[in-house]
C-alpha cells in the first residue's frame, strides 16, 4: 500500500518569505541551499520531506513525526505568535531540537547558566525589563569604557548598539525605550571582533564537523553577512574543538546540532559569544558531509538500531 502523499516523517520549517519566493537575490539563494542540502541529505536516508513554514495555518502538524527548525528566521518578530505555535504543536509533532531546548535557549539569560559552570562568556550584565537603570549607571558600575547593548531576545543583530563612554548619550533614550520592552545585555564590547572576528563551530550531535569565521565590514561590530560581514571557511584548533564541546557539556540539553560562536576576550582568552540551538544557520555549503552526518543522526533517533 502506498503512503499518504500527506504524511510526512520530518518537515524542515523555514518562515514565509522563503517559500517560493519570486525575487530571489545571493542571500535567498544561500538559504534555499541550505535547505535543499538537508532535504536530500534526509531523502537518502528514505524519508519523506518537506519544508513548511513553520506559521502555515493549513498544514496539519499531527501528519509529520518530526519538525526541524532550520531558517525560522523571523520568530523574534512574532514572539508571542511562536510561543503559542510551539505550545500548541509540540502536542502534534517531535521537535529538534526539543521544545524544552527553545524555551531555555531563545533567551540569552541563559549565558548565566553556562556561566555558573564555569564556561567563560564576555562580561555581561543582565538587566530586567523595567529597571529603572541609566547607561550613565552601567558606565560607572562597570568602568568600561566600550559596551554593548541588545535584547535577551533578539536576532541578526536587531536592536543591537555599540556604545562608549563618550557617545553613550547618543543612545539613552534608545536604550530607555527598549527596557521598558524587554529584558537586557549590557555587555563589555570585545575588541578581537574588529581584529579576529567571531568564529563559528558547527556541532553534530555534540561532535565538531566545521567552522566559519565572520568579519565585520569597515566601520561596523555587526559580523553577520547580511549586515554586510564577510564569512570565510576557517580550520577550527584544537583549543577552540575543545571550548565548543566544553559549552555543549555544560548545557543542560543535549542538542541534535548547535552553534557555538566563540570570541577571543579582552584578556585574549576564548569565551562565548552565543551557543545557538534553536535556526542557526550551519553553512552546510561548506560542508555537505555535515548535512549527511545531521540526517543520519536524525534516521537513527527515529529508527534507534
Amino acid at each position: 500500500m502506498s503512503r499518504n502523499k500527506n504524511i510526512f516523517d520530518i518537515v524542515i520549517l523555514t518562515e514565509g518569505r522563503y517559500i517560493r519566493p519570486t525575487n530571489k537575490d545571493w542571500y535567498i539563494d544561500q538559504v534555499l541551499l541550505e535547505d535543499k542540502l538537508l532535504q536530500i541529505a534526509l531523502e537518502k536516508k528514505g524519508l519523506r520531506v518537506c519544508r513548511k513554514d513553520w506559521a502555515d495555518l493549513e498544514f496539519n502538524w499531527k501528519n509529520t513525526e518530526y519538525a526541524i527548525f532550520r531558517t525560522t528566521w523571523d520568530y523574534f518578530e512574532k514572539l508571542d505568535e511562536f510561543y503559542c505555535w510551539i505550545e500548541k504543536t509540540k502536542h502534534k509533532t517531535k521537535f529538534i531540537n526539543s521544545s524544552e531546548i527553545i524555551n531555555w535557549n531563545i533567551d540569552k539569560n541563559y549565558l548565566k547558566d553556562l556561566a555558573k559552570n564555569n564556561i567563560n562568556i564576555a562580561p555581561t550584565v543582565f538587566i530586567d525589563k523595567e529597571k529603572n537603570i541609566s547607561l550613565s549607571q552601567l558606565f560607572t558600575q562597570t568602568e568600561w569604557n566600550d559596551a554593548v547593548i541588545k535584547p535577551a531576545i533578539s536576532g541578526a543583530a536587531m536592536d543591537t548598539y555599540r556604545i562608549n563612554v563618550s557617545d553613550y548619550t547618543n543612545y539613552e533614550h534608545i536604550f530607555q525605550k527598549l527596557i521598558t520592552e524587554k529584558d537586557m545585555l549590557f555587555q563589555q564590547f570585545m575588541n578581537n571582533i574588529l581584529l579576529n572576528g567571531e568564529i563559528s563551530l558547527i556541532m553534530i550531535g555534540q561532535k565538531y564537523t566545521h567552522a566559519v569565521k565572520k568579519t565585520a565590514k569597515k566601520g561596523d561590530f555587526r559580523v553577520q553577512d547580511d549586515h554586510g560581514g564577510i564569512v570565510e571557511k576557517h580550520t577550527a584548533t584544537k583549543e577552540e574543538i575543545l571550548f565548543a564541546e566544553r559549552c555543549l557539556k555544560a548545557c543542560p540539553y543535549k542538542p541534535m546540532y548547535a552553534r557555538v560562536d566563540i570570541v577571543y576576550d579582552n584578556k585574549n582568552n576564548l569565551a562565548l559569544s552565543e551557543l545557538e540551538l534553536i535556526e542557526p544557520e550551519l553553512w552546510f555549503r561548506n560542508n555537505p558531509k555535515a548535512a549527511t552526518l545531521l540526517s543520519e543522526t536524525i534516521f537513527n533517533s527515529i529508527h534507534p538500531k
